[in-house]
């Protein structure tokens, strides 16, 4: 699992510190206010392997029952957010495109992904690549 200083640079491109950021969500502290701060912390995750909080913040109906970042030799790259759009109080959607590299080899992943809120709590439910 990766771990970042507090006053890091937060994984998700927001320019705030990780600890003023995606650290508090990770840490359990408290819950993504907007879907675009639940996907930017996700994103955050993959960074840094936290299999426990991805699987935590996906929607039941669609979590898949394992999940080994440990496993997986990607390096996340950047994040662009390029659209959130809340169609109601308890759904959104955010476009988005992450860089990252596998042996050497860059790879973008442009993704709309769909979210949920749920008592309160945005759950990522599904995305499609290249919308």
């Amino acid at each position: 699992m990766g771990s970042l200083k507090p006053n890091a640079a937060c994984p998700c491109g927001s320019g705030k510190p990780y600890a003023a950021c995606c650290g508090p969500l990770h840490a359990g502290d408290t819950t993504a206010p907007t879907a675009e701060a639940l996907m930017r912390s996700r994103y955050a995750a993959y960074v840094l392997k936290l299999d426990d909080y991805l699987r935590a913040t996906w929607h039941a109906s669609t979590r898949p029952s394992e999940l080994d970042l440990a496993a997986d030799d990607s390096k996340w790259l950047g994040l662009e957010v390029r659209a959130h759009r809340q169609q109601d109080e308890t759904h959104a959607t955010v476009e988005f495109v992450a860089r990252y590299r596998i042996a050497g080899r860059g790879y973008r992943l442009h993704e709309l992904s769909r979210f949920i809120k749920e008592d309160g709590i945005w759950m990522y439910i599904d995305g499609m690549i290249n919308p």
